[in-house]
């Protein structure tokens, strides 16, 4: 009984240890998601602005550019998943690999091949495990990105869509990340980031209330429209990107944290639960020894008593 007790013990030492590290990592994750949900904030107004920028572009100007204008029979596509470097997160990462897997499968349905391009360790080896072609990846970064990690993915990219298809280029660039919505909802989603949809940036301004009635006035361009579409589209691509990684790690710290919580309330049931056991063998190896001690003071008076006649 009494082994039995020490194990009891150990159990509960080694739960109390782990406890005490997930309840750390939930702290350090809550504190990360405030400085991530700041850093999404302040990247909006940029991205909302740069893309009204290239529509005010292409739609007041009859300039026909290879990065707005859709292919009549796209026949390439480039899929850009965002996951995280580390785990410990429930299902963050495997959500947006699943994300990613369905809208592979829908451009596939569409008779589309698609290059996929990865950032975050998880899906760099969830693709290698299952021998999956992988056109380029990043990591190191995606707990705390910043706009030169979105740049060095957008280079790629950019050059992918500027490329004939024929000579390996693609036709469309699509993205999957994970959307932050709140501390306790954060949605895996997919968009089109290229070529520039005029409908989807004209749905986005009158849900933020800012499409007005009036008809857009034409501009003059110079050097040309073109020119000027040349410019600013790779730092749109770049913007988006960026702040895509900002609501992926912001998901991420609010993911971790949310798993740690659920850890590290898991480890104080089961310390109750052991303890509960512990005190039961305890209380089972007392009872034993007043037993052992009544029986040993019984076996004695009848021996006394037995000598006695």
């Amino acid at each position: 009984m009494g082994a039995q007790l020490r194990v009891y013990k150990r159990r509960i030492q080694a739960v109390t240890a782990t406890k005490k590290i997930t309840k750390a990592m939930e702290m350090i994750a809550a504190s990360r998601i405030v400085k991530a949900q700041r850093k999404v904030a302040a990247s909006m107004p940029y991205a909302t602005e740069l893309t009204r920028a290239v529509t005010a572009v292409a739609t007041g100007s009859n300039t026909k550019h290879s990065l707005t204008t859709e292919v009549e029979s796209p026949t390439r596509a480039a899929v850009l998943l965002l996951t995280s470097d580390r785990g410990l997160a429930g299902g963050y990462s495997s959500n947006a690999i699943k994300a990613a897997e369905r809208l592979r499968e829908r451009l596939s349905a569409e008779g589309k091949e698609v290059d996929t391009y990865i950032v975050g360790r998880k899906g760099v080896a969830y693709y290698g495990f299952r021998e999956r072609k992988v056109s380029e990846s990043w990591t190191g970064f995606t707990d705390s990105p910043e706009y030169s990690d979105a740049k060095k993915i957008a280079a790629p990219l950019i050059e992918s869509i500027q490329k004939d298809t024929a000579e390996g280029g693609v036709d469309e660039l699509h993205i999957v990340f994970t959307e932050f919505v709140s501390m306790m909802t954060q949605n895996a989603v997919d968009g089109r980031m290229l070529p520039l949809s005029l409908d989807e940036v004209a749905e986005a301004d009158s849900a933020e209330g800012t499409q007005k009635s009036v008809v857009r006035p034409l501009f003059d361009f110079e050097p040309s429209a073109e020119d000027v579409l040349d410019a600013l589209l790779p730092r749109y691509v770049e913007s988006r990107i960026y702040n895509a990684l900002l609501q992926a790690a912001a998901s991420e710290h609010a993911a971790r944290r949310r798993a740690m919580k659920s850890a590290t309330d898991n480890a104080g049931d089961l310390i109750k639960s052991l303890s509960r056991l512990a005190n039961a063998a305890r209380q089972a190896e007392i009872t034993q020894e007043i037993s052992e001690i009544v029986g040993g003071a019984g076996a004695l008076a009848d021996a006394s008593a037995g000598s006695d006649k």
